[in-house]
């Protein structure tokens, strides 16, 4: 756990804003609910992300226990990145999210159609 995690919040949504806030994070965490991802397919998928910027989001969210990555032994290796127990429990979240984010994208659609005629 991270020492700003161990910090005292005010309501519980500082907690969950600690863990997956920002734009990164949340993206890929939403990628990993399809599965187990290596690094490069990751960067594939989230093509606004730079690779510094893509493992440092990795290596926070690892160290918060909502991911894990797996090393194999192998040449050249290979880095597997997946949702543990903890990340698993994020996927009601994250599906909220992405239908709160359809509808809104629908709803503004919608309004700029309308506003068009």
């Amino acid at each position: 756990m991270k020492a700003s995690m161990q910090q005292a919040f005010n309501i519980p949504i500082e907690a969950t804003l600690e863990v997956i806030g920002g734009k990164w994070k949340t993206l890929i965490l939403c990628h990993l609910t399809y599965g187990a991802k290596r690094t490069s397919e990751l960067k594939k998928l989230i093509p606004g992300i730079t690779q510094k910027m893509l493992t440092q989001q990795l290596r926070e969210l690892e160290e918060d226990g909502v991911i894990i990555r797996t090393v194999y032994n192998q040449v050249p290796p290979k880095v597997v990145y997946e949702l543990s127990e903890l990340g698993q429990s994020l996927r009601p979240v994250i599906d909220v999210m992405c239908e709160w984010g359809e509808r809104y994208i629908q709803g503004s659609t919608e309004k700029q159609a309308s506003s068009n005629m």
